[in-house]
């Protein structure tokens, strides 16, 4: 099996891991708009998918196009780098349970969780999101994917990160 196509399993295999996350998402938002939660940054959601789904597919495209060379080292430490991603990922998803959402949305009166990887720092879900995206495309050398997506996602995390924290800063 050529490299191509293993690669285009794994970003099949990553994008069946979102679907799931995306069902834990909506259960999770019902949930918490059933308790009064209150949404904020709806403007720029649109974009975060947008930007989430073209890593996928712009790693694919990138590979069947360019056909870039691998080495092997550079390709099992970056998968490597996006297993522990999606370990960090799950472990924050499991450690905020139904507060866990792809939006951000605060519940009135839930008390903030501490515990887990936040424990450490506030918002390790988005260390995951920067080592997988640039990790996941340089499993095959998708250089150019993994740079755009990263500068890109710099801008959209400054925006994401100061609405979740005025969010969960507001009184309840």
């Amino acid at each position: 099996m050529s490299g191509e196509v293993l690669f285009t399993v794994l970003l099949l295999t990553v994008g069946l891991e979102r679907v799931a996350e995306l069902v834990v998402s909506h259960r999770n938002a019902v949930w918490s708009i059933a308790r009064g939660g209150v949404e904020s940054g709806r403007g720029h959601y649109p974009f975060m998918v947008v930007l989430h789904a073209g890593l996928l597919v712009g790693a694919l495209v990138e590979v069947w196009v360019r056909r870039p060379a691998t080495a092997a080292v550079l390709t099992w430490a970056m998968l490597a780098l996006v297993a522990a991603s999606q370990a960090l990922r799950w472990w924050c998803i499991s450690a905020l349970g139904r507060q866990w959402n792809t939006r951000v949305i605060v519940v009135p009166g839930a008390v903030r969780v501490t515990g887990g990887p936040y424990r450490r720092f506030p918002h390790p879900n988005y260390v995951a999101v920067v080592v997988e995206g640039f990790a996941l495309p340089l499993v095959h050398s998708a250089w150019v994917t993994a740079v755009v997506f990263t500068v890109l996602n710099g801008f959209l995390l400054a925006v994401r990160v100061r609405t979740e924290d005025a969010a969960l800063a507001r009184p309840a």
